[in-house]
This record gives structure tokens, sequence and C-alpha cells, in this order.
């Protein structure tokens, strides 16, 4: 038998063994059930009433809510799931089961999805669960993220509205422009999973942002595009120009090294004036007086820029610009132990 004819009959045997056929009742109260039966409180369901007022309002008896707590018993969820979904979407208990929730359930799980994930699902996608178009949705997302985890977390991230927006007019757009600053499959997946909201907003803005990346210094098509795409993701420019400017101020860097900086690390964009102030006194200025001593004695190539020194470990820079110059230079570990102290050695007064 098909998928969906197993899980209507385990929805019927439900049916059968957990509530007696129930006639219609005029006065079948909305606001007592979501209480008694579903678990709210008595501020929840007065919030959940009001707020599916025109939908609840038909209602006349317990019949197809009971059918669709039957339903969601079957799928494994707790009370307590059931409470919060059904505060969140009162109306989910007037989706037909044999027409909606049932198909659905089954579509997800030709995809691969387990019971565990569904359920998972089901807290997190809201009033799409309900809707025709979630198993196609699905289908696609799962493609583009690579995982269930991987999209699930997007999901949460972003309030569901990926499964709100259009797929063909508003999602593909978005995928297709990241593809074409270079942006590979796999770092999509997680550039999306970052920043979700690049797959909903207007394609434009990304194209606006993706061209800022390339203005900092960062090539399209290069490893770093996608973090720096990430660190700068709905930042405005004024805000960029004084992350910059900053950089600049505190590193006493031109514009070519502010470059070079963010288009190794761009999440240099990300840190704060005290991140940046402490790793100004506690490695930049050390390791910069260090190659300012070496280029100056003839010790390193005049052309090494800073950046690719403050980027190594503690222990590689030790291995590359202390130890080589201990008989040329001596005092130099000494000198670079006291900087990292804060104080100024002798060797390191440069005019």
């Amino acid at each position: 038998s098909s998928p969906i004819s197993q899980l209507l009959g385990y929805h019927s045997r439900l049916l059968s063994a957990a509530a007696p056929v129930v006639s219609p009742n005029p006065s079948f109260a909305v606001e007592d059930y979501l209480v008694s039966t579903c678990g709210l409180t008595r501020a929840q369901a007065a919030k959940a009433s009001a707020k599916a007022s025109a939908k609840l309002s038909h209602l006349k008896s317990p019949a197809r809510p009971d059918a669709v707590l039957a339903f969601l018993a079957g799928l494994g969820l707790s009370g307590a799931d059931v409470a919060a979904l059904v505060a969140r979407d009162p109306r989910f208990l007037c989706a037909g089961v044999e027409t909606i929730l049932a198909p659905n359930v089954a579509g997800l799980t030709g995809l691969g999805l387990s019971r565990s994930d569904i359920t998972r699902l089901l807290s997190v996608a809201g009033i799409h669960f309900r809707c025709r178009t979630i198993v196609t949705n699905l289908h696609y997302h799962l493609s583009l993220f690579g995982s269930t985890d991987n999209f699930l977390c997007a999901l949460k991230r972003n309030g569901s509205c990926i499964l709100s927006s259009d797929l063909d007019r508003v999602i593909k757009p978005n995928v297709a422009l990241l593809r074409e600053f270079g942006i590979g499959p796999c770092d999509i997946a997680k550039l999306c999973a970052a920043q979700p909201w690049l797959l909903t907003c207007n394609v434009e803005r990304i194209r606006a942002m993706a061209v800022s990346v390339e203005g900092l210094g960062v090539p399209r098509g290069s490893g770093m595009f996608r973090h720096a795409l990430n660190a700068v993701a709905f930042v405005s420019e004024e805000k960029i120009a004084a992350k910059v400017e900053h950089l600049k101020k505190t590193f006493r860097w031109s514009d070519a090294e502010v470059g070079i900086a963010i288009s190794r690390a761009p999440n240099v964009l990300n840190k704060t004036k005290e991140f940046l102030q402490r790793s100004l006194e506690g490695r930049v200025r050390p390791r910069s007086y260090v190659v300012k001593f070496l280029k100056a004695n003839g010790l390193l190539d005049p052309d090494r820029d800073l950046y690719s020194v403050l980027v190594l470990s503690e222990k590689v820079f030790m291995e590359k610009y202390i130890c080589p110059h201990k008989e040329a230079a001596p005092c130099l570990a000494g000198d670079y132990a006291d900087a990292c102290k804060g104080l100024l050695p002798t060797n390191f007064r440069f005019t």
C-alpha cells in the first residue's frame, strides 16, 4: 500500500481508539477546548481564539480538531509540542487530515525525512506545513542546503520566511546571482545557513552587497568572497566605510593594506573596537615593531606586507621571524617579549 494510505489507515485507527464519534454541538466552546484538550493556558486560548476567530467560529463540534490532534499524536508530538503548535497557529486545528496533512507527511517521507525530522519541521514551519507546496519547496531546499539539519537550522533562524517566499520569482534568482559572483554550491549552502535572509530579500540588494565586497578588494570567485559577503550582509555602506576607516586609524594601514587584510580575513569587519584595540596592543603593535626592525636591518624583504605576519599563530611567528635571527639580532626575542607586555624597547624606537 502507498505511504498515504498507510498514514490514513493509522490515523483512522487512532481516532477510533482515542475518541468516540462526537455529534455536532451548536454550543461547542472553542476556548474551553483549547484549554482542556490542547493544553493551552486560558490567556493563550483567548489569544489563539481571537487570532483565528473567523475560522474557529465555524467549528460546531470537536470532530475536526480531534482528528488533527490524533494525527499529530501519531507523528509522535508530545502534549507540550501540540500546545505550542496550536498556540502559534490555531488554524492548524482546521486542517484537513486526509486532504492536506497526511499527503504532506507522505511526500516529506518520500524525500527522506524521518518522523523526527517531520516533527522538527512542524515546530518551525508554522502555517506552511498545512500548505500543499511544502513538499515541492522542501525538495528544492534540501538539495540547496545539502541536509535536513542544515535546512531546519536556516529555517529556524529565518522565521520560516524561506517557505513563504516564491521559489521561481525570489529564491532561485537570488541563488543564481550568488553563482554569478563565483560562489559554488557548497559555499552557497554555508552562506545561506549563516545568512538565510539572502534567499528571501530583493535580488538587487544582494547584487549591491556583492559589488560592495568587490569594492573592498575581495575578487569574485575567490575563496574569501563568501566570508566577506557574510561579513557585510545587510550592513549599510556608511557603516562599512566607518569600519574601514577605523581599521586604517587603529593599525595605521594604507588603503592597500586594509584591502589585503579584508581579502584574507573578512571577519575583521565584524570585530568590535574593543577587540581591535586588544589586538593592537597584544599582537599588532609588537609584531609591527619586529617587522620594522628586521626590514631596517636588512633581515626581511622590504615588500613583505604586515598583514601576512599578523595572521600567523604565535608559534609560527616565533619560528619564522624571531628564532632564525638569534645570532644576527640576539636581543630580538627579549625585545619582542617586552613589547608584548606594553613596553617599548630601545631597539624598537624608530625615527
